[in-house]
């Protein structure tokens, strides 16, 4: 009897550690599998995250690239409204300071010149 007793002593002393033992071995491969998916997870965050970089560093070439563009664009109305106000000047001083008799022939010619160009292509 003594050693029914110690046997179910010695049985239920060990159950609880192979138990436990089971449980932490299969808690360790749940571990790693929740640490592969992890490693999954960031391998897809860092591939999206390279993707986004290379995304937002295009982006800025081409914000860059329209800014020159708008640049040039400006510096090249700011030229043609000098040469325009300096044509405007002209004919300002043209039309101011000349007699009226040089006025009329100065029109007197441009509707010649018109009535001519009208006929030609007509």
């Amino acid at each position: 009897m003594n050693s029914i007793r110690d046997r179910n002593a010695r049985v239920a002393l060990f159950d609880g550690i192979e138990e436990g033992g089971i449980r932490a071995s299969s808690s360790y491969s749940s571990h790693e599998i929740d640490e592969q998916e992890n490693d999954r997870a960031i391998d897809g965050l860092q591939d999206r995250v390279i993707m986004l970089k290379r995304l937002s560093g295009d982006i800025h070439e081409e914000v860059e690239s329209h800014n020159n563009m708008l640049d040039r664009m400006g510096n090249d109305m700011d030229a043609s409204r000098g040469v325009l106000s300096g044509t405007m000047d002209k004919f300002k001083m043209v039309f101011e300071t000349k007699s009226s008799r040089r006025m009329v022939t100065l029109v007197a010619s441009f509707v010649v010149v018109f009535l001519v160009v009208y006929y030609l292509t007509r």
